[in-house]
């Protein structure tokens, strides 16, 4: 079988030093520091096969993330963008969802309680916790010791098959009382990965809303689009979402954004307290990954709001600092809370369910694409925002 294939090269920067977690010359926590001069290859594979809790999977759909495009990009200096984990080289792509073909004798459906036999329809986690270490036992998945990520340090779904660990599949069975056409059932399906993301930031680690809420999101990436679908299916009053793309504005709108923002021409604070009568938000979503630019205007409007216990939830990766004042914190009794991964805590069965009844993603894929085409649409993300979330349908 055929694998869209990221390779770069080992070669740390002046001063780095491995870390208790890092590999030599197999895999690093930061990305960015380590591997240089990335390029996209289509290899050839062996089909794999499944241990005994393990799954084959054939790969429907899989859809190109933002970190895909970052683990490809190089810096001036020729360093990938991407600040995590990584391990090179590794097939791309982790935002999957297929049919079981074939599994291990002790892979088990959560759904049944029963082996898989073949033929479910699945999506998965991307994060492949091991189950056994301190935060996985504290019940914090996303943060385990021992990570692997699909696409990122393992192989990944750009490609025919792939096997996963039957701990990190959920079915996607329910996704056909709503979607008749069998491509739209999987092209939903792998969205349920973002879209987990984004209810692990603005439910389980912001914190949710109450009904009546006021909640902003800034940056109309997949991420951000989906927090405005899941926030608002949570009884938000008005969600704001600042974009600059006229073309993801228009997505945002029909995925439950109210207001939209631009701003390149707009004063982000102003409209936010304009639009809010004064209030501000109970929570702030910062999905752009420029915080040097977006925080500030965040910060002031938590001060100028009359919203106390404001959230700001930080989703979006990135190596800068934000200009964080803790005096604004204090008196408006304000925080800060990071987000990352999507697993434990029901969030995949929660998402599953929301689309399930009538939470349509659907309108975030913008373009579908063929796996010969995955490489050169990689590289065209790293400059052109036309399009929103470009998926690979596989033959």
């Amino acid at each position: 079988m055929r694998g869209v294939t990221l390779i770069a090269d080992w070669d740390p920067k002046p001063g780095f030093k491995l870390g208790p977690k890092d590999i030599y010359k197999k895999q690093t926590y930061l990305g960015s520091q380590v591997y240089r001069n990335p390029r996209i290859e289509i290899r050839e594979y062996e089909i794999p096969r499944p241990g005994p809790e393990e799954v084959l999977i054939e790969v429907k759909a899989c859809g190109i993330c933002g970190s895909d495009v970052h683990m490809a990009q190089p810096d001036d200096d020729g360093y990938i963008y991407y600040p995590g984990l990584t391990g090179f080289p590794s097939i791309l792509g982790h935002e999957l969802s297929g049919i079981v073909v074939e599994a291990g004798e002790k892979a088990f459906d959560k759904k049944t309680n029963k082996r898989f036999k073949g033929g479910e329809w699945v999506c998965a986690e991307e994060m492949l916790w091991c189950g056994s270490c301190q935060p996985c036992a504290d019940g914090w998945p996303n943060h385990c010791e021992r990570l692997n990520e699909i696409g990122f340090n393992v192989n990944g779904a750009f490609a025919k098959y792939i096997v996963l660990p039957a701990r990190c599949l959920w079915g996607i069975e329910d996704l056909k009382n709503v979607y008749k056409n069998e491509l739209d059932c999987f092209l939903a399906g792998s969205l349920v990965e973002p879209t987990s993301v984004a209810y692990n930031a603005v439910i389980e680690r912001g914190g949710g809303i109450r009904p009546g809420d006021n909640v902003v999101i800034c940056g109309g990436g997949p991420v951000g689009l989906a927090a405005c679908a899941i926030i608002k299916k949570a009884g938000a009053a008005r969600v704001i979402l600042s974009e600059p793309s006229k073309n993801r504005a228009e997505i945002g709108r029909k995925l439950g954004a109210d207001f939209i923002i631009d701003p390149l021409k707009e004063n982000f604070t102003e409209r936010v307290l304009e639009l809010t009568n004064g209030m501000g938000a109970a929570l702030y979503l910062e999905a752009t990954g420029l915080p040097t630019e977006v925080y500030p205007g965040i910060e002031q409007a938590i001060w100028e709001g009359r919203t106390l216990n404001s959230t700001v939830v930080v989703v979006a990766r990135a190596d800068a600092k934000m200009p964080v004042t803790g005096e604004v914190l204090q008196v408006r009794r304000a925080r800060i809370v990071g987000a990352q991964g999507h697993s434990g805590h029901g969030t995949f069965p929660r998402v599953i369910q929301c689309m399930a009844s009538g939470m349509d993603m659907l309108p975030m894929i913008t373009k579908k694409i063929t796996l010969d085409e995955v490489p050169e649409n990689i590289v065209a993300l790293r400059t052109d925002r036309s399009e929103c979330k470009i998926t690979c349908v596989m033959d």
